[in-house]
């Protein structure tokens, strides 16, 4: 790719633009002359040796539900865009992108309100996974891990309830990282969860996630030094997360832990209880839906009919959850979450598959049965990263066939330390 700001910008705005590629279903925006306006700048930022931070220059995509000052935040949805209500400000996400120097290119598309993992969009079309076209992208920040892989930005950057950043880098062979949500402030996205919502990015490197990362938290970058993989104390978090695996996801887990163990780190098998309890909560109805149903109970009752009826079905899922049945959940899980923490501090990361399947086809998952199963698999692990409020990246890892991803795991708060265990596997693995 080239060299100048400008010039990586028109290489990807002509693959963003390219009729035989997926520019039309990955990206929904297209901010043409304002990034070249931008990446103008930072090129003569960049010539006078002045730039605004190690990501001036950089070209990134937005999930579409930020918002932009003077734009109707869709968040996939034809709904949202019908109400036409316009954004009077930028997200502080963006603005804080946009004050490191980052040039916008786009805003991608996504499963509509953000509300599966699949990342299936009836409205505005599906990009197809660039390792085969035929398969989902994963969800719900789909057109951006798509945009990343087909070389329409560097970075994109999602928001991650469940693992929407993490599900799609996994099936597409990125690395996606979800941080310990405090850091990020998430005003200015359209909300699917207040409990569980993050923001993160996707890209094809720890350090430029890293970079990201840093820039939306408002923090100053520091580099990433990578760990020693040597005696890092890795915890497999054993049980349901690794349960109902494929065959290529089991085979390629089990060569990357191979591969590290040989290289020093120290494994333990941790079957941890706490999931047990998370899923009793999850069984009187869980977050999402709950909070999804308060957002959009009345858009349910004026146009239901509008709504991708996969994500409808999830969003009704959380009228039969009483105001009770809520507050208990919400002071369940603080417990939890407490004891999760203390539980893995002894641990420098937990590791465990990021999805139990490789992407499916798009007609497995044609119907309703059999898009709420594979849903399933692909949440079931990522979820419980935001269920604990911990941080998380999913990293690619060898495989012989499709993308697999494995998902390191630290307890709140030690991101930065986990970007340099993540830092280390990486270049184990030849990133």
């Amino acid at each position: 790719m080239p060299n100048s700001a400008r010039d990586r910008l028109e290489f990807a705005l002509s693959r963003i633009a390219d009729p035989n590629g997926e520019g039309s279903r990955a990206c929904l925006t297209v901010y043409a002359q304002a990034a070249r306006t931008a990446a103008d700048a930072a090129d003569a930022r960049a010539q006078s040796g002045m730039p605004l931070s190690p990501l001036d220059g950089a070209i990134v995509t937005i999930k579409d539900l930020f918002d932009v000052a003077g734009e109707v935040t869709r968040a996939g949805s034809k709904v949202l865009l019908a109400e036409g209500k316009v954004a009077a400000a930028d997200a502080p996400v963006v603005a804080r992108l946009r004050a490191a120097g980052c040039v916008i290119v786009a805003k991608t598309n996504m499963t509509e309100f953000a509300f599966s993992g699949v990342g299936l969009n009836p409205h505005f079309g599906t990009p197809g996974n660039p390792k085969d076209r035929s398969r989902i992208p994963g969800g719900s920040t789909s057109g951006g891990a798509v945009a990343v892989i087909d070389r329409m930005c560097n970075i994109a950057i999602g928001s991650d309830t469940g693992g929407s950043t993490r599900i799609p880098a996994a099936l597409c062979g990125l690395i996606g990282w979800k941080p310990s949500k405090q850091r990020v402030p998430t005003d200015g996205a359209f909300p699917l969860s207040s409990t569980l919502d993050s923001i993160g990015p996707m890209a094809r490197t720890v350090v430029d996630c890293a970079r990201a990362d840093a820039v939306m938290a408002g923090e100053g970058w520091r580099e990433i030094e990578p760990a020693p993989a040597k005696g890092l104390r890795i915890g497999i978090l054993r049980g349901l997360p690794f349960e109902s695996l494929d065959n290529d996801v089991e085979a390629a887990v089990a060569g990357a832990l191979g591969r590290l163990e040989r290289a020093g780190a120290r494994f333990s098998d941790e079957k941890i209880s706490l999931l047990d309890d998370m899923m009793a909560i999850n069984a009187k109805g869980g977050f999402s839906p709950a909070e999804a149903y308060a957002i959009h109970r009345e858009r349910l009752k004026s146009r239901g009919q509008d709504i991708d009826p996969n994500v409808r079905m999830r969003i009704e899922r959380g009228s039969t959850i009483t105001p009770a049945v809520y507050a208990e959940m919400i002071a369940e899980r603080g417990r939890l979450v407490r004891a999760m923490d203390e539980r893995i501090a002894r641990l420098d990361a937990l590791v465990m598959p990021t999805t139990a399947i490789c992407a499916p086809k798009m007609p497995e998952v044609a119907t309703a049965e059999t898009f709420s199963h594979k849903n399933m698999l692909l949440l079931r692990n990522p979820a419980l990263v935001n269920f604990f409020d911990l941080c998380a990246i999913s990293l690619p890892i060898p495989s012989a066939t499709l993308p697999v991803g494995m998902m390191l795991v630290a307890c709140n708060g030690c991101d930065r330390k986990l970007f340099s265990i993540a830092a280390a596997v990486e270049q184990l693995f030849g990133g």
